[in-house]
């Protein structure tokens, strides 16, 4: 993936846009905020590949490239670098279609994040499992 353009050959792990409650202070997009959608992201591709319930353990990366801003369409693109006996670690890759004043998007995009986190396998009692060893049901 280049840091302007989206993936054409894979689909986004999750699209949101953020909105002005989601801001800070000087107007951005909150820091936080964009780090819960990652989250979020980098989980859905952990429990799939887990094939039942995750935690996050580790944000391993964590970067912000470019500011965020209301209205921009993010793309969040996660996929499985890692699998150890009971984790799974995932990269995210974040990119924004940015509004233009007059209102459309315009065909550019940027990407604003990238990040790194691991996710533990767990059991029904909320413990370490291995991550080929589908949970009790």
């Amino acid at each position: 993936m280049t840091d302007t353009n989206l993936p054409q050959d894979r689909q986004p792990t999750l699209r949101v846009v953020p909105m002005p409650a989601d801001t800070n202070g000087a107007g951005d997009i909150f820091g936080g905020w964009i780090m819960s959608q990652v989250d979020i992201a980098g989980s859905i591709v952990a429990i799939r590949r887990a094939k039942g319930r995750v935690t996050t353990v580790a944000v391993n990366a964590f970067q912000f490239k470019k500011p965020v801003f209301v209205g921009d369409v993010l793309s969040l693109y996660a996929e499985v670098v890692r699998v150890g006996r009971t984790s799974i670690t995932v990269d995210v890759q974040v990119f924004a279609e940015r509004r233009s004043p007059q209102g459309p998007w315009r065909e550019d995009c940027v990407k604003v994040t990238e990040a790194v986190l691991t996710y533990v396998a767990l059991d029904d009692h909320r413990q370490p499992r291995p991550v080929d060893e589908a949970p009790a049901s």
